[in-house]
């Protein structure tokens, strides 16, 4: 074979025929030519049985072509599996995104639902204490016999707009004046106003042919209903919308050193309802006691 058409054929694919001296027939090798060594005398070819070398001087002859149907339908199929192999691995992938998404969004969901459902109840519970609670419309005294101190006080409430319900058994009444003094209802205290024109002071309890004066103590107060059509005050002790009612204090059971406030002494303090806001109160005494019923608010 001459030198220049050796090298033409490096990198293509051969059938390489040989016969090796002494033999009669003739051998064929095919794969592809890699290099051509002719100091040494020897080739390089890549075949199916890999990488061997071949005496120049056996070879007969060296015909190009292509590999044969069987090895490219065996290398086709194991391109094909390597596809396959990346695809497998690009769809778990793509399902382990979905899964993560997915997660995500039930996490984003559920704490949304969660963040409403609660931004929802402190709403109703901030409406609640803002717009409902009682408010104090008047605070009147009535004096001893002398008209020389205030012993009782009828402070009229109401409840606000917007209040729904407010229980006065769970109501406080707060009153400053040495001391801080907290009181609470006395539920056997509980009657209607007089309807015979007698003042307020002399309601008896419901029952009973005594004052409700006569049952007040330092840390109690009563409750006389004003205007109660649904008779929710004396059944159940609680102010609903349209309600006026009067909460009776014994004020000399409170102020023991001078058995009720003198005059120019103040008070101060609060009504509290459960829920809502509180309605507080700063009274006065007058310098004088001219009658015994003295309107302080």
């Amino acid at each position: 074979m001459e030198k220049k058409y050796m090298e033409r054929l490096i990198g293509r694919y051969c059938k390489i025929v040989t016969k090796e001296p002494g033999e009669k027939r003739a051998s064929v090798v095919t794969g592809t030519l890699e290099d051509v060594d002719y100091k040494d005398g020897f080739i390089l070819v890549d075949s199916e049985q890999g990488l061997g070398c071949l005496r120049i001087n056996t070879i007969v002859a060296i015909k190009p072509g292509t590999k044969n149907k069987k090895h490219q339908e065996i290398n086709k199929k194991i391109k094909k599996d390597d596809l396959a192999a990346v695809g497998i691995g690009t769809l778990i992938v793509f399902i382990a995104m979905i899964l993560v998404a997915a997660v995500a969004a039930g996490v984003l969901i559920s704490t949304s639902e969660m963040l409403q459902q609660r931004a929802k109840t402190v709403g109703i519970q901030t409406i609640r204490e803002v717009s409902a609670g009682v408010t104090i419309e008047s605070i009147t005294g009535y004096t001893n016999a002398n008209k020389t101190r205030i012993e009782y006080l009828a402070i009229r409430v109401r409840p606000r707009a917007g209040t729904d319900i407010i229980d006065l058994s769970l109501c406080t009444l707060s009153i400053l004046h040495e001391n801080l003094t907290i009181l609470t209802l006395n539920e056997t205290s509980i009657t209607v106003i007089n309807t015979n024109n007698e003042s307020v002071f002399y309601t008896p309890l419901l029952g009973n042919n005594y004052s409700m004066l006569q049952d007040l103590e330092s840390t109690t107060f009563g409750v006389i209903a004003v205007h109660d059509p649904d008779e929710s005050i004396t059944k159940t002790a609680s102010l609903n919308s349209g309600d006026r009612a009067l909460i009776m204090v014994n004020i000399s059971a409170i102020i023991t050193d001078t058995n009720g406030l003198l005059p120019r002494q103040t008070i101060s303090g609060e009504f509290i309802p459960e829920l809502g806001s509180s309605s507080s109160y700063d009274v006065r005494a007058p310098e004088i006691f001219s009658r015994r019923i003295i309107s302080l608010i």
